[in-house]
């Protein structure tokens, strides 16, 4: 198996959520799969992870992530950017990070985008 760029693993799934495409977006999990939420709730496994999502997705079908900073490091992406939605509470900036492995998301991570996180994941300026 060749090796994709963590970067371009984290762009696909990112576009599997703007485009509600929850069966690309299943398949770019790995099996042992997690996201964890802004309040650090944590969904673990591939299929409860896409029970969420199918959720989620019903309930906000209006929910888009623009990007605007994307780098690397080693394994783990950090993606910089905002989230429109018709529901103000899904609205706002926010930092994401994607652990990446065998070409596949391990963890799918939203932060606040607080000073606090920005040291902690060693980004200097906001977007």
């Amino acid at each position: 198996m060749s090796t994709i760029d963590p970067k371009t693993v984290a762009l696909m799934f990112h576009d599997c959520i703007n485009n509600r495409d929850l069966n690309s977006l299943v398949e770019l999990m790995t099996d042992d799969h997690s996201f964890i939420d802004l309040a650090e709730n944590i969904i673990s496994g591939n299929q409860n992870c896409k029970k969420a999502w199918e959720d989620f997705f019903n309930s906000f079908p209006d929910y888009q992530n623009i990007f605007k900073t994307v780098i690397s490091i080693d394994d783990l992406v950090i993606i910089e950017g905002y989230s429109n939605c018709s529901d103000k509470r899904l609205e706002g900036h926010e930092i994401w990070t994607a652990r990446i492995r065998d070409n596949k998301v391990s963890e799918w991570r939203v932060y606040e985008d607080t000073e606090e996180n920005r040291q902690k994941l060693k980004l200097t300026t906001p977007c």
